[in-house]
């Protein structure tokens, strides 16, 4: 077998997913196989490479073993709850064991048509898959746990959006696709079996240490809580916007999913938003962890009947779970950001620091990633790479008096304390301006020399390199993006 699948979804009751056929490429041409990837899911990467293995990336074939399915689920999107939405335009082939033992997907997306694609035509444009095979590999390079690319194509045919352009499809590799949405598919039809049936696969696959717990399902509630508010924590740190937090984009198994309108933040502003349909400013930058929440309690919400038979209860334990959230998130976001200016030893009067600079960052427009890879530098004495950021150089020498008399209670050396630092400041990020230039590029062009340049040093996040100086570069005022698409 070329691909050794081993699936466990497909197992479940059928009302949890339709079994489907992936759209077939006409004319299908290979845009990028993640080698390293694809050896960790024992797979032939060379084989991935054949005209074998392109028919099974592209749909064409079914690959022995594939059970391909689109998977059901709800969900509350932009706050608004939707009974039924499932996988309109991505195909589950199946799952393999990876070398290390872990359970992984494998799955299509711009695979044509499914029962659930309402009225879209199932498809991708090149540009999203392109997007979403970059960005996601950029996270995994930074640690963020994520969903990852295993592959892009070219199908041959055109998709049409507010133009004419290329399709394409993606591979994509998750630890599931199960979402707080799948959960809310059963809850809405009072489905208390399927809850279950769903909440007992996701604790064996994910979370096997809440078997032992005197109450499975609420040791579950705390496991996918806890893993949120470390993620999102994560994605503040690097300046990361998701831009589409609805409940169906957010996964149980607490990784980030679903690259559409994402986007990273230039200069530092709180108030952020990319995402051309997030009118309201309901996902920006700042509210990212408060709609984490507010998704979270929508899943303890589809839980209490497995947590408690008496409603009182479960409520009870649902909300005392949910109160975890924030010291957990806190605890994460402010332990990071510590690291990021250079401190080992963590103390409570830190946050006022950090919140200080954050605030002399803004009213400068600061540029976010930029800022915090040259305080190593300031670290090292050399103050004027950091210091030039700013439109009033002197706010950043009213924050630094205060930040050096804090490192000289930490006790580490400066060349230890800029080598730890720069492990968890990136030198570079996707900016957005050279994202749509390098998607202007394949698409107009058929040239995907940027994306295989942008993708060989974000790969390498921490490193300076430079020889790719200009992919570090914030954008020229005429160079900025102010709204990413979703790409359906």
């Amino acid at each position: 077998m070329a691909i050794a699948f081993n699936n466990s979804y497909a197992r479940l009751p059928e009302r949890f997913f339709a079994s489907v056929r992936p759209l077939q490429s006409p004319s299908p041409a290979l845009i990028q196989v993640n080698e390293p990837l694809a050896a960790d899911l024992g797979i032939d990467a060379e084989w991935l490479m054949s005209p074998a293995g392109l028919d099974v990336l592209s749909g064409r074939t079914i690959a022995e073993g594939s059970e391909p399915i689109a998977q059901a689920y709800a969900g509350h999107q932009f706050g608004n709850f939707q009974p039924q939405l499932g996988d309109g335009r991505a195909v589950l082939l199946g799952e393999v064991i990876d070398r290390d033992g872990r359970r992984r997907d494998i799955q299509l997306k711009g695979a044509g048509i499914t029962p659930f694609s309402r009225s879209g035509d199932g498809r991708a444009a090149l540009g999203p898959v392109l997007r979403e095979y970059l960005v996601s590999e950029y996270m995994a390079a930074l640690g963020i746990p994520t969903t990852r690319a295993l592959a892009a194509v070219t199908t041959g045919d055109a998709v049409m959006r507010e133009e004419i352009l290329p399709g394409a499809m993606l591979t994509r590799v998750a630890s599931s696709h199960i979402r707080v949405g799948t959960f809310q598919f059963f809850a809405a039809r009072g489905d208390v079996e399927g809850l279950r049936l769903l909440a007992d696969h996701v604790i064996e696959r994910h979370y096997p240490a809440a078997k032992s717990g005197e109450n499975p399902y609420r040791t579950l509630l705390d496991a996918v809580i806890a893993a949120q508010a470390v993620l999102v924590a994560r994605w503040l740190q690097v300046g990361f916007i998701h831009g589409v937090m609805n409940t169906d984009n957010m996964s149980v198994a607490g990784e980030t999913i679903d690259y559409g309108p994402c986007a990273f933040m230039d200069h530092y502003d709180p108030a952020t938003v990319f995402s051309s349909i997030d009118r309201a400013g309901r996902y920006a930058y700042a509210n990212q962890a408060r709609i984490a929440l507010w998704n979270l309690t929508r899943f303890a919400e589809t839980l209490l009947p497995l947590i408690d038979a008496q409603q009182e209860a479960a409520v009870e334990q649902a909300q005392t779970a949910l109160s975890g959230f924030a010291p957990a998130f806190e605890g994460a976001y402010f332990g990071r950001f510590a690291e990021k200016i250079g401190l080992t030893e963590k103390d409570p009067d830190d946050r006022a620091l950090i919140d200080d600079l954050l605030k002399r960052m803004e009213e400068n427009q600061v540029d976010f990633t930029l800022l915090f890879r040259h305080l190593g530098q300031a670290v090292s004495g050399d103050d004027e790479p950091a210091r030039s950021l700013f439109v009033d150089p002197t706010a950043f020498d009213g924050w630094a008096g205060e930040w050096r008399a804090r490192l000289a209670q930490d006790g580490r050396e400066a060349g230890e304390r800029r080598a730890a630092m720069d492990r968890v400041n990136p030198a570079f990020i996707p900016r957005n301006h050279q994202v749509e230039a390098m998607i202007a590029a394949a698409v107009q062009r058929e040239d995907f020399a940027p994306f295989h340049r942008m993708l060989d040093v974000l790969s390498r996040p921490y490193d300076d390199q430079p020889d790719a100086a200009a992919l570090a570069e914030p954008p020229q005022p005429h160079e900025r993006i102010a709204a990413t698409f979703c790409g359906t």
